[in-house]
């Protein structure tokens, strides 16, 4: 992929898409990998005051460039960090509505957004098996979404093996009838295109598509039936400034290649 001069791997452009959505003094619940880099990319950029929160229990961190930590369990999590408390006590911030915004990945995604990081195939016989949810199914069920992750037919399907994180279970008002009366999935994306819900059925729709790629892509790469406005956006490619500041984060490329 590139933009002008400028070459980014699929890994950069899910980062920098990313960060774009994390605003200055809002709260984000990251997981590792791509959250967790474009969290600090974000404070790095234009969110100085962004808090970030692990599930390991670290809060207010702050990654030094070039020490990624290979999980938000690890010690370089807790670097300037504001405090450091037990995983219980993270997910009860969740709990009394401190968090604004979650961030993670899946393995799986369908049309309304419900994620599955358990397993692949029948659940009495799964052809893989996967980490499981950790605090993911606290974060989505509490939290307004973002997820990132790559573009592959068999990643978005029309109906999940398993809900390990509920986004809008099975459409329109089946999330508040669960008793989800807060969160939901606010935006999905991708290395084709950014993703937002319908207000209605709450069916995963595009509103931008990435530079160069085209309806018929993004459909070819989707397992179920995309709904396009006439007035479908083009994304922004990643500036020479934040590539530059997104690879002194990862100078390694742990996450970026």
């Amino acid at each position: 992929m590139s933009a002008g001069h400028a070459a980014y791997t699929a890994s950069e452009l899910l980062a920098v898409m990313s960060a774009r959505l994390l605003g200055d003094g809002q709260v984000v619940f990251a997981g590792v990998g791509i959250p967790l880099l474009a969290a600090t990319l974000a404070q790095g950029l234009h969110a100085p005051g962004l808090t970030i929160l692990f599930e390991g229990g670290v809060i207010g961190a702050f990654i030094e460039p070039g020490k990624l930590p290979p999980s938000t369990n690890e010690q370089r999590c807790t670097r300037r960090a504001n405090m450091v408390l037990s995983s219980t006590d993270v997910l009860l911030l969740l709990q009394r509505g401190y968090v604004d915004v979650g961030f993670m990945g899946g393995a799986q995604i369908d049309q309304y957004g419900n994620l599955n990081s358990s397993f692949i195939g029948d659940r009495e016989r799964p052809t893989t098996r996967l980490p499981g949810t950790g605090g993911g199914n606290d974060i989505a069920s509490l939290t307004q979404m973002i997820v990132a992750m790559k573009h592959e037919k068999r990643r978005f399907v029309s109906r999940v093996d398993f809900v390990t994180s509920p986004g809008f279970l099975s459409g329109e008002e089946s999330r508040r009838e669960a008793g989800l009366t807060t969160g939901g999935m606010y935006r999905v994306i991708t290395d084709l295109a950014v993703f937002g819900f319908d207000e209605k059925t709450r069916r995963m729709k595009p509103i931008a598509l990435n530079p160069g790629v085209t309806r018929e892509q993004v459909q070819d790469n989707t397992g179920f039936k995309l709904e396009f406005d006439h007035d479908t956006g083009v994304t922004e490619p990643p500036t020479d400034h934040e590539l530059m500041v997104l690879r002194e984060l990862d100078p390694a490329r742990l996450y970026i290649a």
